[in-house]
């Protein structure tokens, strides 16, 4: 199941950044999972699903935004070092 959600875009968006309505619609799903997945709001699997994508792909395009696979804050990447001892 899905659902269909509408809003208002500036026709000048789509020609400035070279894209249809369709593919900024696809590009505004990616980033958004892209942005929750970062903020630790969602899951891979779920960020997948919001964008469209396999976990695989959502994984792939997470290296173009810049952003890592891996979710681990500071104080859990210092308890993992100290337990590899």
């Amino acid at each position: 199941m899905s659902v269909a959600l509408k809003f208002d875009m500036p026709e000048g968006v789509f020609s400035a950044l070279r894209k249809s309505p369709e593919e900024f619609a696809n590009e505004l799903r990616l980033a958004a999972a892209v942005k929750w997945y970062e903020m630790g709001i969602i899951s891979q699997e779920k960020a997948a699903e919001i964008a469209g994508l396999s976990r695989a792909e959502f994984i792939s395009s997470l290296f173009r935004f810049n952003v890592s696979p891996f979710q681990y804050t500071e104080k859990e990447t210092t308890e993992e070092l100290r337990n590899a001892d």
